[in-house]
């Protein structure tokens, strides 16, 4: 069975639309995957309605930016039906607040020279998705694709927007407790994304701790992939968690292929039977 459970489409910071994302997987002889677009379900539905016509089962996912200790933490959740009014307006509530944040760290680019206009950004964006700092760099790419003379250090960028840089601006107003809740209250599962890519190590354990989550265990990191998971399957063991897996697939800019992460089988079924998906 194979499975990737962490793909995003161009309804959040992917690149490409939803059919895209699910011919690539009929391909790649995908069974199962997982749309798991940023703070939206839309590319969800959209999913469902044709997987069959690739062979694919589609379980229903998003993903959370939370705010923990000063720490961005990611936090996945996995559902059996995402048609829930509550939670449809909180996603809306966090897509435009942060938005504004992205808004903010566009201005904090401009003081450091670079000129982006705002509506630019937002065109790359879907029309009801959040716009991220995925899309300050999508507008970046497609303005250096159409100008050859046009120059960007790449690595400069990077370390502006990423936490701690000139640049970045931390989203605080989904505080990690309260996205755990939001997606048990509305009958889904909370996995903690990519728990090796938290800064502060030293978090993971409080995070684990404060409700039974899962834990994203099989994770494509670029370095130390394998001793990674062999620590996050032990530490899921220690706290009886429910482990699942993906490639985090963005499209183009993403180092990992969807398919690339083995998830065993076994986390696929215990996750369709928490949910009760037949």
């Amino acid at each position: 069975m194979k499975t990737d459970l962490h793909i995003h489409t161009n309804q959040s910071d992917g690149s490409l639309k939803v059919e895209e994302i699910l011919q690539i997987s009929s391909l790649k002889g995908m069974d199962i995957v997982a749309i798991t677009d940023h703070e939206t379900t839309s590319s969800v539905t959209k999913a469902q309605n044709i997987a069959l016509d690739y062979g694919i089962r589609i379980i229903p996912g998003l993903e959370l930016n939370t705010y923990y200790k000063n720490h961005e933490i990611h936090l996945l959740g996995y559902y059996r039906d995402i048609n829930n009014d509550y939670l449809q307006a909180k996603l809306e509530q966090i897509r435009k607040e942060r938005t504004a944040v992205t808004k903010l760290m566009l201005g904090k680019l401009k003081d450091l020279g670079l000129m982006l206009e705002w509506q630019e950004i937002k065109n790359t964006a879907s029309y009801e998705g959040v716009v991220s700092k995925s899309h300050i760099i999508y507008t970046i790419w497609n303005k250096t694709e159409r100008d050859q003379n046009l120059t960007i250090n790449w690595d400069n960028l990077a370390s502006c927007l990423r936490p701690g840089g000139t640049a970045y601006i931390p989203y605080e107003g989904n505080p990690f407790p309260d996205a755990v809740d939001l997606i048990f209250e509305t009958g889904g599962l909370p996995v903690l994304a990519h728990p090796g890519l938290i800064v502060d190590q030293s978090l993971t354990k409080d995070l684990l701790s404060y409700k039974p989550i899962g834990i994203e265990v099989y994770y494509g990191y670029w370095v130390q992939r394998e001793e990674k998971i062999a620590y996050f399957e032990e530490l899921s063991r220690k706290y009886k968690t429910l482990s699942t897996g993906g490639s985090d697939y963005h499209g183009f800019f993403s180092p990992v292929e969807i398919g690339e992460v083995p998830v065993p089988e076994k986390c696929v079924l215990d996750l369709m039977e928490y949910l009760q998906i037949d």
